[in-house]
């Protein structure tokens, strides 16, 4: 299931930024937490690939249920 995104752009006098923002639904799924630092990775022309750093994930790891 996908979550259309407009992406957005807000140009300033010396600069220019550009947003996208996750929905909530995605956010609570992949279980980000505030002030998290992500890296995206140019795939192609298509594909943008958000990594989370190692530290992110065993940190994520450490709070999820062990498996029976």
């Amino acid at each position: 299931m996908g979550y259309p995104t407009k992406v957005q752009l807000i140009k300033r006098a010396k600069s220019e930024q550009w947003y996208v923002n996750f929905p909530a639904a995605v956010a609570q799924a992949i279980e980000f937490q505030q002030g998290e630092v992500v890296e995206w990775i140019i795939d192609d022309h298509q594909r943008l690939v958000l990594q989370r750093s190692d530290q992110s994930v065993s940190d994520l790891k450490k709070k999820l249920p062990k498996k029976t």
